[in-house]
């Protein structure tokens, strides 16, 4: 039995006795994204997030999220079904207020969104600032156990705050 050839130029042909197994060949939009991503400047993508994000300061700044109806029906698909607060319930009023500088209100519709704020915001800093500029920032490591109790605490608080009695009724929003 001859060696099975490589599938694909430069790639290694596989040890005698291994299966071989086909790889997949790119179907033709992931051929044409992957061209657009190498022919695209380093400096489009941090831009193209910056021009989402100012899409999304003016939405809020626009739908103005806090003046809504006390009877208007929820927008949040889990609320609408259960009545229960979801995860993020309160982080588009928490993000609208962080807008104004009201930190306690922010602080007061979802605590977790403004304590990751800082973060997200520096990591965001520091990848942009090495792909338009070539700067190295200090870089944030966040590790496994990091995000894993960052994720029990927001699970933990999407669970107390909808608990009807106090002192959990204050997370309510």
């Amino acid at each position: 039995m001859p060696p099975a050839e490589p599938a694909f130029p430069g790639e290694v042909a596989p040890h005698p006795g291994e299966p071989v197994y086909e790889v997949a060949r790119p179907d033709r939009i992931t051929r044409f994204f992957d061209r657009i991503a190498t022919r695209s400047p380093r400096w489009l993508a941090p831009i193209a997030l910056l021009a989402c994000f100012g899409g999304a300061v003016g939405y809020t700044l626009y739908a103005d999220p806090t003046r809504s109806a006390p009877d208007a029906a929820p927008t949040c698909l889990l609320k609408l079904t259960t009545g229960l607060d979801c995860p993020g319930c309160g982080g588009t009023r928490a993000f609208w207020y962080l807008l104004h500088g009201d930190l306690p209100a922010a602080a007061r519709h979802h605590i977790l969104f403004v304590f990751a704020v800082p973060f997200v915001v520096y990591l965001y800093v520091a990848w942009a600032s090495k792909q338009l500029f070539g700067w190295r920032l200090p870089r944030l490591t966040v590790g496994p156990m990091a995000i894993g109790v960052f994720l029990g605490a927001w699970m933990a608080f999407s669970v107390l705050r909808n608990l009807p009695w106090a002192p959990f009724t204050w997370f309510y929003v």
